[in-house]
């Protein structure tokens, strides 16, 4: 019988994060874990590494929930929205305290994914070839080919202590199915130690296995299976619910103001027990504004012996 690994959120969190841990926070334009921030944020854990493709929203509100010291980033911005508040005042004037920033391009940090899911030394790439990156980033360095004469540009794996990540739907025993933006998600969590997926739903083991090609991370590779619905807003997840437009322009005013993201974050993150009171909060009035039409795939033929 295969394992069932499904956990509330509060017990994933207390089970797989820990103080002083490298945390990977993977979704790429969708899928973006924020209710496992948040949790993160309400179990007050602190010194956190956090590694981030795109550091987003869920990042700003992980440093004012006093939760990072550290951040690995490719980018960093709402989303085309406007700015991160809190990030700007910790970068720029180590207000309230100043953060540590590691900053590679996207493809540097799909690199360092890719080389710590392979257990590699190092991953090498040509894309820093008349950067500044380098210049600001001591990790970033270059190697002599064994092949040529070639000087070749390299980063170091990243191998996150717990990789957090949200999917669309998975079995209980892990084995995860994402569509629409693939993003980076498989190479974070086989680069980890530890995997907490968390999804919009649990579905039964034939809904995985009718549909095999949608299973981007197996559950071998999976700790624990958190079910989670709208657990990614204020980004979307393809054919749940869509982008909150509205929070993300709202977002750059909340977080310029230190006194006004502190009262958000009172009443949104410690104001709520967890996520599904954050959503109840919201109103089914609002997440009707978020729903989505039908955009069905059809189904395929896999074929079997007769």
């Amino acid at each position: 019988m295969r394992p069932d690994k499904t956990m509330s959120m509060r017990e994933a969190v207390a089970s797989f994060v820990r103080d002083g841990d490298t945390v990977a926070l993977e979704g790429f334009t969708h899928l973006i874990p924020t209710a496992a921030g948040h949790e993160i944020i309400r179990q007050g854990r602190r010194n956190l590494t956090v590694v981030r493709m795109t550091a987003d929203i869920v990042v700003d509100q992980l440093l004012a929930g006093g939760c990072v010291t550290r951040l690995v980033s490719s980018f960093v911005g709402n989303s085309s929205a406007g700015s991160l508040g809190e990030l700007r005042r910790r970068v720029e004037h180590a207000d309230p305290e100043p953060l540590a920033f590691e900053e590679y391009s996207h493809h540097g940090m799909i690199c360092r994914y890719l080389a710590g899911a392979q257990r590699l030394p190092f991953y090498p790439l040509r894309s820093y070839a008349g950067s500044d990156l380098p210049s600001v980033n001591p990790a970033i360095r270059k190697v002599a080919s064994p092949y040529s004469e070639e000087q070749i540009y390299v980063v170091p794996p990243v191998n996150p202590d717990v990789t957090i990540v949200h999917a669309q739907r998975a079995d209980r025993a892990g084995n995860t199915q994402i569509w629409g933006l693939t993003g980076i998600q498989a190479e974070a969590v086989f680069a980890a130690e530890k995997a907490v997926v968390v999804v919009e739903e649990v579905v039964d083991d034939e809904v995985v296995r009718s549909d095999p090609n949608r299973t981007v991370i197996p559950a071998h590779a999976v700790d624990a299976v958190v079910e989670c619905p709208r657990g990614a807003h204020p980004s979307f997840a393809q054919g749940y619910y869509d982008r909150d437009g509205a929070f993300y322009r709202a977002w750059s005013g909340i977080s310029k103001d230190p006194g006004r993201l502190r009262e958000w974050m009172a009443e949104w993150i410690f104001g709520t027990a967890d996520h599904a009171e954050y959503v109840a909060k919201l109103g089914e009035r609002f997440w009707a504004g978020l729903a989505v039409g039908e955009a069905m795939s059809l189904p395929v033929n896999y074929g079997r012996r007769l």
